[in-house]
């Protein structure tokens, strides 16, 4: 009998032995079959995560950020130990003991699991097989990943460290509100750097990696409340916070950004704005999307932020100003529902939903509000962050009456009286506080709106090409096409400095005479007539006065003259376009470019005609500091000379193309000079020298003014995006003109500005500015120009008349002194003089320029 127990024992055992053979051969068999084609676990050790890629002032002033991934990544050495605690007892209790697997932990999860009848099913993956499936595996749910997993978990745990591991884990791990890693999850939910996380606060984030969707703070604040309290209570069965700390932290509220307990980070920055999105741009295709968008990037860009401030406001209260003279009510087109107005919190939280682009937050001193109720003339309305009082905030009567409302048929109403005329219960406006000039008083609220007219402009060093302010509409929020480099329009009479310069290099001097009168080309599209904007016609007139008075029928002559391919050479030597159609035409600026390019042009004008390319950004450093890009290529001579004399600054050297003869960019200085004197550009009003010269095309669809100081140039232009006249009395000279003073005035006094350098190689040469005749030293008067001549400009210089080969209007008399085309001076009902310009008609053929 004991013999048959033993034998029955024995022959057991010999089973369990075959068995556990068996198990063990075919469990090394399967990790054998998946171990052989496994991913390498070496890329861990060149981590490089996807970053934020940020934007930085001159100043060092973060402005703007970018990132598909927002993550901020930190070594593991200034991760607080309280975070690191906090995500190890929370997810991985035994991770400083295990060999990449916790088998107690896989043991309990399958137990759970069993007792539970398959209810009660729970991970038991640690951090290394996280990382593991984070980095080097798919995340999909299988047998196989899990096994593969295991495998490499293994296999890492010997080739990094545990501090190594544990870094990768808490930089690459998944946190919610598209935050990647600690660092950006503490910004996001706290705004807090990690060292300033309390313990409650450190444990919320801990929690997150299981479900981060489910565990929103607000949404979800009860369930994330009791997590975060769970992970507290496993540090403190783990020995990291004593009894007080986890009763103190448990007892507190789960306090956050998105409860509004703290400011956003985002609200630390300025308002994203055209600028920053055109270095998104720019450098997504310079160093591609990938790159530009995960590579932690730093990017100091050229912003000056006062000036762009000064660019954007000054732009809006032309095209504000403009808008409202047409006196039309569109208002916002966005409404809330009647049964939100009832309490403060419903309106509040549905104005705040509202979207960006039918109420902009970006205008300074503008505020979308809700209209809450109607008095007999008077509306009350609720205002995005402006406190309610006890009277209420009101738009009264004698706010509206500058508008009509248009109807949804497309149909004006009547002038206004009242509010209810333009605004419904329920209506979203804009408003902004009108204030006492002489005190800054409150004095009412105003109804506002975003034009339909657009416009954009931008300002840069003349010198390096360094971009101080770029504002490409009235609104980024409200419409983020940037119409300083992708909106396609006519230049109109912009582009005549190109032609004059070719011609100057063409022999011509500032005082050839050249005819003005009447010009027909026979075209395929028929008859083509070319007028000037007065609709006169002035005779032989020295070239300097066909600038200053941007005479069209005088640059026609020029350009077929010299040729239109000349002409087409010398815009395209300036960038203004890859390639310019030769048609007469074009010299009066009817071929499209953009104002990015036009305004380089100017600035090589007025730098002595070197080649200039302008820029958004002075660096970029990629994430460990190495300059990938630098704009500046100049090199200092002398910087590393300990020796310099007192007195004596460094020499630099550029090696910049001379695009125009240095002589010739100075002509087109002084040119330009006299039409901001005397000429369509009168309106500008600095304290310092300025050349600049106005556009206008046909039917006014586009109003140009582009000038510039010894130091800046700016350019400005206003029109409709579906291009459209903009009626009655719309020049460069009465709309842009202003905007380039505003912004000039402030630019002016960091910048400054002086007497434009002249160059070396010429002489000085009085004439007679009505009739160019040479006239001797020592004669004074209006009638006197001092022109800076090259010698090889006495060719065209005297005598000789061009007429461009049409052979019209050499008889008539010359251009007289006191005669202008500014059009009819008339004295108003004040006693002040006002000129009334004349308008041209081009007839059926687009001609670009007129004025």
């Amino acid at each position: 009998m004991i013999r048959f127990v033993l034998s029955s024992i024995g022959g057991l055992f010999s089973w369990i032995v075959t068995a556990l053979f068996f198990a063990a051969l075919t469990v090394g068999a399967i990790f054998w079959m998946y171990g052989r084609n496994l991913p390498s676990h070496e890329q861990l050790a060149q981590y490089t995560p996807k970053t934020i890629s940020r934007i930085y002032s001159g100043e060092g002033r973060l402005i703007d950020e970018f990132a598909q991934e927002r993550r901020i990544f930190v070594p593991i050495s200034d991760i607080p130990d309280v975070v690191k605690q906090a995500f190890v007892s929370a997810e991985d209790q035994n991770f400083y003991i295990h060999k990449g697997y916790d088998a107690r932990g896989i043991i309990a999860a399958a137990y759970a699991a069993i007792k539970s009848g398959g209810r009660n099913v729970r991970g038991a993956s640690t951090i290394t097989q996280q990382v593991m499936k984070n980095f080097l595996l798919d995340g999909s749910r299988s047998a196989e990943r899990k096994i593969k997993e295991l495998i490499l978990a293994a296999r890492v745990e010997e080739a990094l460290s545990k501090d190594r591991i544990l870094e990768l884990y808490l930089n690459e791990i998944f946190l919610g509100q598209n935050s990647y890693g600690v660092a950006a999850a503490a910004q996001t939910y706290f705004n807090k750097t990690l060292s300033e996380l309390t313990v409650g606060e450190a444990a919320y984030l801990a929690a997150l990696p299981k479900k981060p969707a489910s565990l929103h703070p607000v949404r979800d604040y009860e369930e994330a409340r009791l997590r975060r309290n769970y992970v507290l209570r496993r540090m403190y069965e783990d020995g990291h916070i004593d009894q007080a700390t986890l009763q103190e932290e448990q007892a507190k509220e789960l306090k956050s950004v998105q409860r509004g307990d703290y400011p956003a980070f985002r609200q630390a920055l300025p308002p994203r704005d055209y600028f920053t999105d055109e270095i998104r741009r720019q450098l997504s295709k310079s160093f591609g999307q990938d790159e530009f968008f995960g590579g932690g990037l730093t990017i100091r860009a050229t912003v000056d932020p006062d000036l762009q401030k000064q660019a954007a406001k000054a732009l809006q209260h032309a095209l504000e100003k403009y808008d409202r003279n047409l006196g039309v009510w569109r208002g916002t087109g966005a409404t809330i529902p009647a049964d939100q107005l009832g309490e403060e919190r419903l309106w509040r939280a549905a104005l705040a939903d509202v979207p960006t682009d039918k109420a902009p937050r970006d205008v300074e001193g503008w505020y979308p509000a809700v209209v809450l109720e109607l008095g007999d003339k008077s509306a009350r309305i609720g205002i995005e962050g402006i406190e309610e009082d006890a009277d209420g905030h009101w738009i009264p009567a004698d706010d509206v009456t500058w508008a009509r409302k248009l109807g949804k048929d497309g149909k004006l109403g009547p002038r206004a009286k009242r509010a209810s005329d333009l605004v419904d219960v329920g209506d979203v406006v804009l408003v902004r506080a009108v204030t006492k000039d002489s005190d800054g008083s409150f004095v009412r609220w105003s109804l506002r709106q975003v034009p339909r007219v657009e416009g954009a402009f931008m300002a840069m060093d003349v010198h390096t090409g360094r971009v101080l302010a770029m504002q490409g509409g009235f609104s980024y929020q409200s419409s983020v096409f940037n119409r300083t480099t992708q909106a396609m329009r006519q230049p109109g009479s912009n582009i005549k400095p190109i032609v004059y310069a070719a011609a100057l290099d063409s022999g011509f001097s500032p005082e050839t005479i050249v005819v003005d009168a009447p010009i027909e080309v026979n075209t395929p599209q028929g008859l083509w007539r070319p007028q000037n904007a007065s609709n006169k016609y002035y005779g032989p007139t020295p070239l300097r006065t066909g600038l200053e008075q941007s005479r069209n029928l005088m640059t026609v002559r020029i350009a077929q003259e010299i040729g239109m391919d000349t002409v087409a050479r010398y815009a395209e030597r300036f960038g203004v376009y890859d390639q310019m159609g030769p048609y007469l035409a074009n010299a009066l600026g009817a071929q499209e470019t953009t104002m990015y390019r036009l305004i380089s042009a100017y600035a090589m004008f007025a730098n002595g005609g070197k080649r200039l390319e302008p820029t958004l950004v002075d660096r970029v450093q990629d994430r460990w500091g190495r300059t990938i890009y630098r704009h500046d290529q100049s090199d200092c001579l002398d910087c590393a000379d300990p020796t310099l004399p007192e007195g004596l600054g460094p020499r630099v050297r550029t090696n910049s193309e001379q695009v125009i003869d240095a002589i010739t960019a100075y002509q087109m200085i002084s040119l330009m000079e006299g039409g901001v004197k005397r000429g369509t550009g009168t309106g500008v009003r600095l304290p310092v020298p300025v050349a600049g010269k106005t556009g206008t095309t046909n039917d006014a669809k586009d109003v140009w003014f582009t000038g510039f100081t010894s130091n800046i140039v700016a350019s400005c232009y206003m029109g409709y995006d579906q291009p459209r006249g903009l009626g009655r009395g719309a020049y460069g000279g009465t709309l842009c003109v202003p905007v380039f003073n505003e912004f000039m005035q402030e630019a002016i006094k960091e910048y400054g500005g002086g007497r434009f350098k002249v160059p070396p190689g010429g002489y000085w040469q009085n004439f007679n500015r009505f009739t160019g005749e040479k006239l001797p030293d020592g004669v004074s008067g209006d009638f006197v120009q001092a022109e800076y001549m090259r010698e090889d400009q006495d060719m065209r210089g005297l005598g000789l008349i061009v007429d461009g080969g049409f052979a019209m209007g050499a008889d008539l008399p010359l251009f007289a002194q006191g005669e202008t085309d500014t059009g009819t001076t008339v004295t108003t009902a004040t006693g002040k003089t006002r000129v009334i310009p004349k308008k041209a008609d081009f007839g059926t053929l687009s001609a670009g320029g007129l004025y």
